[in-house]
């Protein structure tokens, strides 16, 4: 039933899922401070969209094949854990190069933004299950209320690392990198625990 809690509920869903999105589009930010905007809706958008797909899977996984879908939901944290390493570790290894070494080119390429859209939203697929009461449009509901609050929380991230990555471009990219491994390692941490 639509009522004031199921709305309340998917805000709070999508305010704590998205925490770690936010992480990473103000590690974007810092990383490219001349980003566009048009670049910078297209990053947030695809925060989003992974942000409602994930719990969705899981909601369908809750429905289909749940044992299959526990059996997975152990390696969710090593998963994210090795996408945000590779990252952050790529950004800290290019912040050390010289500045006649570095070619201007597009910090956040759509491989790095698909991956980070996948190793942040990942830990969403166990949504699924507290929403598994709900039929599926509610499910679906509840998904778009958590891309639009994770859209605008992801836009105010990467309006925030532009602009603190203006002001210290040099540190910027290794400062991005080190925020991509610290998510990853709580992801990690508080997904065995």
């Amino acid at each position: 039933m639509y009522n004031f809690i199921f709305f309340v509920n998917s805000m709070l869903l999508g305010v704590g899922l998205s925490m770690d999105a936010f992480s990473v589009s103000l590690a974007n930010g810092l990383n490219e401070p001349r980003m566009r905007k048009l670049k910078m809706l297209s990053i947030a958008f695809t925060f989003a969209f992974f942000q409602a797909a994930m719990p969705l899977i899981g909601w369908l996984c809750v429905h289909t094949v749940v044992e299959q879908f526990r059996a997975f939901e152990k390696f969710i944290p090593f998963i994210a854990l090795i996408l945000l390493l590779y990252i952050g570790g790529s950004m800290l290894k290019d912040s050390f190069k010289k500045e006649d070494e570095q070619v201007e080119k597009p910090k956040v390429g759509v491989v790095a933004l698909l991956l980070q859209g996948i190793a942040t939203s990942i830990d969403a697929l166990s949504v699924g299950f507290t929403i598994a009461n709900y039929d599926f449009m509610m499910a679906f509901v509840c998904a778009l209320i958590i891309a639009l609050v994770t859209f605008i929380i992801c836009v105010i991230g990467l309006l925030l690392g532009r602009e603190f990555g203006t002001r210290f471009s040099n540190k910027a990219t290794a400062f991005g990198g080190i925020i991509l491994i610290l998510i990853g390692i709580e992801i990690f941490v508080t997904g065995i625990l």
